[in-house]
Order: C-alpha cells, then structure tokens, then sequence
C-alpha cells in the first residue's frame, strides 16, 4: 500500500531527463537534453532516462528506486494500526510516461505516469479493518495495475552560497488513480485460523478499490512527503544551469 513511493522517481527523473549537465559527474549516459520545454521532447527524454535513474545517482545522494525500500513504516487508520516491515517495492523503471509541462515563467512543473507496482514484505495489524477484527502478522504482496499518477508541483528558483541560481519546490498537489486493479495477497489476517484469513482476503480483492481508497491514502501521503523531501535534495545539488539549456526567467 506504499505504492505513492514511486512519484518519488518520477519527479526527479524528470528533471533529470530534460537536463543539460555541464559537470561530468553529472552526466550519466542515460542522459538525453532537450534545448526546449516543449512537452514532446520531455515526454521522449524522461521515457528514456527512467530505466536507468530507477537505479539510483549515488553521487548525488538520491537512492535507488527499484527496488525501493521500506525499513518500516507505521500507519494508525480509524479503527487499526497497520504497520509495514521490510518492505521492497518495484516495477519503477517500466513506468510509462503519459505527460510532462513545464512552465518556467509560471513556475509551474507538471507530470503524469502510469505504472504497474509490486510492494512486498512483512506486515502487522491489529484493529477493525471494516467488518473484520484483525490481528494478523505475515507476509504481504500488493500488486497495482495501470496506476496513473499526476503532480503538480509549484516551484521557486533560489541561489546557492556560490551565487548559482537553482530549482526549488514551493508546494506541490496530487492526484493518485489506483487503476485498473489492486490484487492483495496476504496471509495469517488471523492467526491461528488460516480458513478465516482467505475468507477475509477474498473480500479484500473482491472489493479491492473500496478497501484501496478507504486506507490507502494516509499511504500515500507519506509517500508523497518522501517524494518532496528527495526532490530538494536534488534540486539542491544541481544548479539550474546544469539542468536547463533555457535561460532562468527572472525571480
């Protein structure tokens, strides 16, 4: 349920795909640069550099992205407290990119990919999940199909300590599809009672958008606040002038 993790890539693949990196540290040969923000350049070089950036920029701190990796992560929904354990998440790099604006004048950055998602690993939880007690400890695997996500992200430009001029994230919105299917796989919902348990995960996947929307989004927002949080990071390392062969519009 973590699958708002992948828009952490997205973003910063983006960026990097329609850069113009002047440092050879900062030129992978996945690298495609656009002289223009037009969308059809964007969308041709952000498809290509996905693959490859998934994999993660070391130098520049950002971590890979497929897998991606989830030590543990605690959610407390009305009625049960969920918490994920060793998690991994992939599919990322086979994202495929369905828009790319950016208005640098308005300072305005657009995106919207559509992925499949696999999120595997421990889990516990104890609580009501609708019409069932839960107390389960195990394994899980969710599986996402056709998840479309777009952002919108407000940005800001802003100088280093050595005067360079940079991208910034002012604020950001988002809205998150879960697709054409959800397929959960999870055992031991009830300890002890493994009858009870497939009961109750045949409910899941029967109904699978309804449980998906109901506990999904505090998920998702904490992914997204991670996808924010590595954007900066990134923004921060790379100056605009490595990043864009269009000049800065004033600020």
């Amino acid at each position: 349920m973590c699958e708002g993790q992948l828009l952490v890539f997205t973003c910063l693949t983006v960026a990097v795909a329609f850069s113009g990196y002047t440092s050879a540290r900062l030129a992978p040969d996945f690298i495609n640069p656009c002289n223009t923000t037009e969308s059809a350049c964007l969308i041709q070089a952000t498809q290509k550099a996905i693959p490859d950036f998934s994999k993660g920029l070391p130098d520049l701190g950002v971590p890979s992205l497929d897998p991606f990796v989830i030590d543990e992560l605690p959610i407390q929904l009305p009625g049960v407290k969920v918490t994920f354990l060793d998690g991994k998440v992939t599919g990322l790099r086979k994202c495929q990119v369905l828009n790319v604006e950016a208005y640098l004048e308005k300072n305005v950055f657009i995106l919207e990919i559509k992925c499949n998602i696999t999120i595997k690993g421990k889990y516990t939880a104890v609580g009501r999940l609708l019409l069932f007690p839960i107390n389960g400890e195990g394994d899980s695997k969710i599986k996402i199909v056709n998840s479309v996500i777009k952002l919108n992200i407000k940005t800001k430009y802003f100088k280093d300590s050595e005067g360079r001029d940079h991208f910034g994230i002012k604020n950001y919105r988002y809205t998150f599809d879960y697709g054409d299917r959800v397929h959960y796989t999870i055992n031991n919902l009830f300890k002890g009672n493994p009858e009870l348990s497939n009961t109750v995960l045949q409910f899941l996947n029967e109904n699978w958008r309804v449980v998906t929307e109901e506990f999904g989004q505090p998920v998702v927002d904490y992914a997204m606040n991670v996808t924010i949080e590595t954007a900066k990071k990134f923004f921060n390392a790379v100056p605009y002038d490595e990043l864009l062969y269009v000049p800065i519009p004033k600020y």
